[in-house]
């Protein structure tokens, strides 16, 4: 064992050293207790033992990745204990080469028992939010028997969207921020579960009075939020809501400042509620509804073009138009 990395043993948490191969030179005493395995078991073994099938992939790419550049890499693991329990770690990996030679010192913490509460991993705590905001979107939206392929095919066009935007931009998106952008396109109409069908689902053109009445409902879609958001005492939910008001309140804005409730312009406007603006319309056109026929996609994408720059953000538009491009490129000729 090299002397210089025997100082990392004496750590509080988790370590364990390896060779260029991964295999295992030395663990301590926190690694024995947390794992179950006894260290005169495991020495000479790859690190892999703990090895679970629940880590994403994407999660091993990125760390291969890094440490083949000779980086240090720091990630979340479900790993299994020798009983079979599983447990979660988040990790730091660093890279030490020392006489020639490569070795890795990794350092586990355990995620099980926060003073907070209990750690959920990141991939299921994004599965849950998804889901619950699409039962809430859904239930607000009861009345409407076709909202659920609406909704989901606005969220599968956000999606798209926010990525192609995002890397067109070059705006370096945080990963959370985007896919709460995902999950909370879904909620962007839920006011209109306060404006009577009558109106809402009217076959003709709307009177002053009652276009007044759907004008309200981003306000009355944040008042539903508001009183769910006081019910929460912590932070699963607090920055997915934050940007589902965003969306709620503006999505009904315009780019030159003509829009709905605040007659917000520009960049004023919250990215993500400009974002949810132009998928929503764009598949309002192309979908039928009660009081309107369907549009051709050529048609509607004539229709954002014609409107870019005065309702939409014109960079938005040029993004979603790229991806009917490349939709339209993959088609066989």
């Amino acid at each position: 064992m090299i002397d210089t990395l025997r100082i990392f043993l004496t750590l509080a948490d988790a370590v364990i050293i390896t060779d260029s191969n991964h295999r295992i030179m030395e663990v301590n005493e926190t690694y024995q207790t947390i794992t179950g395995y006894k260290r005169e078991t495991i020495l000479g073994s790859k690190a892999s033992i703990v090895k679970s099938k629940l880590t994403s992939k994407a999660t091993y790419r990125s760390m291969y990745e890094a440490l083949n550049r000779g980086s240090s890499w720091s990630g979340i693991f479900i790993n299994k204990k020798a009983s079979g329990c599983l447990w979660h770690s988040s990790i730091s990996i660093t890279p030490y080469e020392i006489g020639g030679n490569v070795y890795y010192v990794g350092i586990f913490r355990e995620l099980e028992h926060l003073a907070e509460g209990v750690y959920v991993a990141e991939e299921r705590r994004n599965n849950i939010q998804g889901v619950l905001l699409k039962v809430l979107a859904i239930s607000c939206e009861i009345r409407d028997p076709a909202i659920e392929e609406h909704l989901l095919r606005v969220q599968q066009y956000t999606e798209q969207l926010v990525t192609v935007h995002n890397k067109r931009m070059g705006l370096n998106l945080k990963e959370d921020y985007k896919q709460s952008i995902i999950h909370s396109s879904i909620m962007h109409d839920i006011g209109k579960s306060g404006v009577p069908e009558g109106i809402l689902y009217k076959p003709g053109p709307l009177t002053g009075y009652e276009r007044l009445i759907v004008e309200m409902h981003p306000l009355i879609g944040v008042d539903i939020l508001s009183k769910i958001n006081i019910e929460l005492t912590d932070s699963f939910f607090k920055d997915e809501l934050s940007v589902a008001r965003q969306i709620i309140l503006s999505h009904h804005e315009r780019w030159d400042g003509t829009g709905y409730p605040h007659r917000l312009k520009g960049t004023d406007i919250p990215l993500e509620a400009r974002i949810v603006s132009v998928v929503d319309v764009y598949d309002a056109l192309t979908s039928r509804r009660p009081y309107k026929e369907i549009w051709s996609k050529d048609k509607a994408l004539a229709y954002l073009k014609e409107n870019k720059g005065t309702a939409f953000d014109p960079d938005i538009i040029d993004s979603f138009v790229r991806i009917e491009e490349m939709q339209t490129d993959r088609l066989p000729s």
